[in-house]
């Protein structure tokens, strides 16, 4: 997760190459960046707002506040409180977009939030990026102990604590785990205290990250935060196909973007009927196909043919309410057929045709005998003055 420029933290905590502070324009330095939009704007108030959102690994944030009114800025690393002992984080957001971010989470303004230590100093990144090593190889021996003791759970990620008191072990688990001989097992292993915290696929997903089926980067690594349940109904609102592997993310359930466009569909769906039973015609039975929701047009088709007949929902509005009443129309287009009379439709076209043939017979006569040669004069022979009889 890094631009090209500015991919990885110097030794004092500040993004590499462009110079930033990690507050990167593109939005690639970290997870789920947000641009502060109010940055160089004047707060309303008469003080500004003394609570600051942190941000730890993987995009995990947390809000502290600002009581020694420290003059912070965007990616700057900071040393904040935490139960038993103190942990680093960086500094992603600030101002009143703070306010409007705990009123979206629900956050309340208490003195339940913690305090913000200090700026984190040179010392304090060093022994930070000591303890930090210790995760990978953490991760490989609990995997390798979870297998030990045969326990039906995934471990995605280890997190240690600044201080090295305290280290946080992130599983999924489709149903609930025994976990205490675990931890007796790792704080014996690790010398360290143990904290397991459960997450979701959802959010298994956002902390490693990768690519959708789309081409971009997953939803729940940039910037979605709140998960919100999605539903099969969703896909056929939208007339997709009910295929698991067409519907499924990353993380083995349905899409989180399935649910962007449903709203635009359900208001769309609004004025197209419901087919609970083929449209009766004269015709035939109709059944329903297709129905295009935005271009107001259903696709019928008939018993026993395979063509296709777009019918605007108006029309089909209409003839809904005439099969309702008991009557059917001719056909999906017309209510009646046009009935001609055969004595002056189908006949006078008949007498029309037989006239006009019966003339261009004559004509042809006419002039067969006029082209037609005399058979005397072909068989009588030219005279000859030599010839002598």
């Amino acid at each position: 997760m890094g631009c090209a420029s500015c991919s990885t933290v110097g030794e004092d905590g500040v993004a590499l190459g462009c110079n930033n502070n990690g507050g990167c324009a593109t939005g690639g330095c970290n997870k789920m960046n947000v641009f502060d939009w109010l940055s160089d704007m004047d707060a309303p108030l008469a003080s500004d707002f003394d609570i600051v959102e942190i941000r730890f690994k993987n995009g995990r944030k947390e809000f502290f506040r600002n009581s020694n009114d420290l003059v912070l800025h965007t990616g700057d690393a900071v040393v904040v409180d935490v139960p038993n002992g103190h942990h680093i984080g960086h500094v992603s957001l600030q101002g009143e977009l703070v306010r409007l971010q705990m009123k979206k989470k629900k956050v309340s303004n208490n003195d339940d939030i913690k305090v913000i230590y200090r700026i984190a100093s040179q010392r304090d990144i060093d022994k930070y990026r000591d303890v930090k090593k210790r995760e990978m190889p953490a991760l490989y021996r609990t995997r390798q102990i979870i297998q030990d003791l045969k326990l039906k759970m995934k471990l995605t990620d280890v997190e240690f604590q600044a201080d090295n008191t305290k280290a946080t072990f992130y599983y999924s688990a489709e149903d609930r785990v025994d976990f205490r001989e675990l931890i007796k097992v790792l704080a014996t292993e690790f010398k360290i205290r143990v904290e397991m915290r459960q997450i979701s696929l959802r959010q298994e997903a956002g902390r490693l990250g990768g690519i959708g089926s789309c081409g971009r980067e997953l939803c729940c690594s940039t910037w979605l935060g709140d998960f919100k349940s999605v539903s099969t109904s969703a896909a056929r609102y939208q007339n997709l196909s009910l295929n698991p592997s067409k519907l499924s993310g990353q993380c083995g359930r349905l899409k989180c973007c399935l649910n962007y466009e449903l709203d635009t569909y359900m208001e769309a769906l609004k004025d197209i009927p419901e087919i609970e039973k083929p449209l009766a015609t004269e015709k035939g039975h109709a059944r329903l196909q297709k129905t295009d929701i935005f271009r107001k047009i259903m696709w019928f088709c008939f018993d026993k043919e395979n063509n296709w007949h777009p019918v605007p929902i108006s029309r089909v509005v209409e003839i809904l309410e005439l099969n309702k009443n008991g009557k059917k129309p001719a056909s999906l287009t017309e209510d009646v057929v046009e009935e001609f009379d055969s004595s002056q439709g189908i006949n006078s076209d008949l007498v029309a045709m037989d006239k006009r043939f019966s003339k261009d017979k004559k004509k042809n006569k006419r002039r067969n005998k006029r082209r037609k040669p005399n058979n005397r004069n072909r068989n009588k022979k030219p005279n000859n003055p030599n010839n002598k009889s």
